[in-house]
């Protein structure tokens, strides 16, 4: 007897067949007298543009099973997402990437759809969704590892796979996030090899020669600590020199390392204003007088004919204007560690430092350039000890003994004073 939970039904049938060669289903006379007969179907309909369309799922042990994954099948139509149990890895990642096109980033949602289409679905897509357990994904992981993929993208693309499934949970699509935490733990990031202040000074010499264009770029980079993209995006009007400040309102990003698009700041922090020195200043002098008409819409650092600069350009520039300076290769984005080293190691508060590079937390700085507040930490707490020990030494000058404390001279009416011992006094003892 079919039963129903909330809408839809929920009843037995079997694969019996009848002297014509059709399906008995839930008509099969067995069913009534073998109570262990047949499997739980569910049958439900579901709002369809055009005629009605009944959505059936069968094969659970239990009728409670049954009803169980009916009730997550409403509960989804509620909340606009698929909870079909024979829903695939492939077609969940798919409607994600739908859904994530509409809050990601455009350079964000390149990257997630290049691993979910290049990688993910190859190896996963057939799977249901229900059934893709933390076991398929390690192999998975292994299997990259054997054809040689490298660590650093394999943990992306793992993340990747982890967001959506992260989201499914949350829209109780699944119980439990099986890539979560990550089968691969993260790969140790390189050591990054920082300019010195020589070593950055001697750079910018050769390319105020070499490439004045670049060089003002550069400028600008060292001494705001800017993202490239911050810096590719920044327009004239953003640029107050009477106040000495620059706004950051937008970044620069390349998709497929070919179509360039402005997009907001990485966070919320960065979206803010950052103070100019007179050398970066003078570099945006120096750029204004020779890019020609400034017009406020402008952008700063832009190609003759007023384009953005492609970010691996600059890259490319960098490393070969390094290599002809004679200094270590660095990153674009070693110079914005560069502008925090260099504060710092002066003994610039850290929060200070912090506020310049527009990190979201104070921590976050503190966890980039831990090799460098442990430095600090350690002339704090020497400092410390220093005054604590002149403190003793000055404590144990005035400790004198009872019989060598200066007394009163009632005859002369003159008072030693109190904190001097009268050596006088003693000698003549």
């Amino acid at each position: 007897m079919p039963s129903s939970a909330r809408s839809g039904r929920v009843y037995r049938r079997c694969g019996c067949r009848d002297q014509h060669n059709k399906q008995l289903g839930a008509r099969c006379p067995r069913l009534t007298a073998d109570p262990d007969h047949g499997t739980w179907t569910f049958a439900v309909d579901l709002p369809s543009p055009g005629r009605r369309r009944t959505l059936r799922r069968g094969g659970f042990a239990t009728a409670d099973a049954a009803r169980a994954a009916l009730r997550r099948v409403l509960d989804a139509q509620g909340g606009g997402y698929n909870a079909d149990p024979n829903q695939t890895v492939a077609d969940y990642l798919t409607t994600w990437l739908q859904t994530k096109a509409l809050t990601l980033k455009p350079t964000t949602l390149v990257r997630y759809r290049d691993y979910v289409t290049g990688d993910l679905i190859p190896n996963l897509g057939r799977l249901k969704l229900d059934e893709l357990s933390r076991r398929h994904i390690a192999d998975f992981a292994r299997d990259q590892i054997a054809r040689g993929r490298g660590l650093f993208t394999l943990h992306r693309c793992l993340a990747t796979l982890s967001s959506a499934l992260g989201d499914a949970v949350r829209h109780d699509r699944l119980s439990r996030n099986p890539a979560h935490p990550s089968v691969l733990q993260r790969p140790a990031s390189p050591e990054r090899r920082i300019w010195t202040a020589d070593e950055a000074a001697k750079f910018l010499r050769y390319c105020h020669r070499a490439d004045p264009f670049l060089a003002d770029l550069f400028e600008v980079l060292v001494g705001t600590g800017m993202r490239r993209g911050e810096a590719l995006a920044l327009h004239w009007r953003d640029i107050h020199l009477d106040q000495h400040v620059l706004y950051v309102r937008y970044t620069l990003s390349a998709i497929n390392n070919a179509r360039t698009v402005l997009t907001a700041p990485k966070t919320r922090s960065s979206k803010n204003w950052i103070a100019i020195s007179p050398r970066v200043a003078s570099a945006f002098r120096h750029r204004a007088a020779t890019q020609g008409p400034v017009l406020p819409d402008g952008l700063v650092f832009c190609k003759p004919d007023g384009q953005p600069l492609r970010p691996q350009r600059v890259l490319d520039r960098l490393h070969q204007l390094s290599a002809e300076a004679d200094v270590p290769r660095v990153g674009v984005h070693d110079l914005r560690h560069l502008a925090a080293t260099l504060p710092i190691a002066a003994g610039v508060p850290l929060v200070t430092v912090s506020k310049t590079l527009r990190h979201s937390t104070l921590s976050t700085t503190a966890n980039i350039y831990d090799h460098l507040t442990r430095q600090a930490a350690a002339d704090a707490v020497d400092t410390i000890a220093a005054i604590l020990t002149r403190a003793d030494r000055e404590a144990a000058r005035l400790r004198w003994p009872r019989w060598l404390r200066p007394h009163r001279d009632h005859t002369s009416g003159n008072q030693e004073h109190l904190g001097t011992p009268n050596l006088r006094a003693f000698a003549s003892a």
